[in-house]
């Protein structure tokens, strides 16, 4: 009798060895994915451009509706920024702050490891603080032929 609870523990601790690995692998697979979709509905519409405080793409201004659909369709969150000076603003997101509100006007965490690799013109994927909660990420930078304009971003909460 020990014997067989010994190997049904035995068994049940190998599965999750062997899932949760893996279970963090899809939620990173859901990233990368995600990012795929938010990069293709913001290509589509043409090359990224910034008009006074406001980012385009073509003649399109960055909007909810954009992050919506990739949303919609992927699941998780999605925000579009602009770099304005050191920071990074949101000008479209499906994230809301605590009270409930739409988060478009808030900046990135500081503590954000994403801000270092966007300000040097690279992509973040990875763990990172999004409005005081820890997500699964993924960051690229919007650029245009002055360098880094923005930055796309999609998580899953953890």
């Amino acid at each position: 009798m020990y014997r067989n609870k010994f190997f049904a523990c035995f068994l049940t601790l190998a599965a999750l060895v062997v899932l949760i690995p893996s279970l963090a692998f899809a939620q990173s697979d859901k990233v990368k994915t995600s990012m795929v979709a938010l990069q293709a509905a913001t290509g589509k519409l043409g090359a990224a451009k910034v008009q006074g405080n406001d980012l385009y793409f073509g003649t399109t201004k960055a909007s909810n509706d954009i992050v919506d659909s990739v949303v919609k369709a992927q699941g998780g969150s999605a925000s579009i920024f602009v770099k304005s000076g050191d920071q990074y603003l949101r000008v479209a997101t499906t994230l809301k702050k605590e009270d409930g509100s739409s988060a478009v006007g808030t900046t990135m965490d500081s503590k954000n490891p994403a801000l270092a690799k966007l300000n040097n013109g690279e992509s973040y994927y990875g763990d990172a603080p999004v409005l005081g909660k820890t997500y699964d990420t993924g960051y690229e930078p919007i650029k245009d032929a002055s360098g880094v304009i923005g930055a796309l971003y999609v998580g899953y909460q953890k």
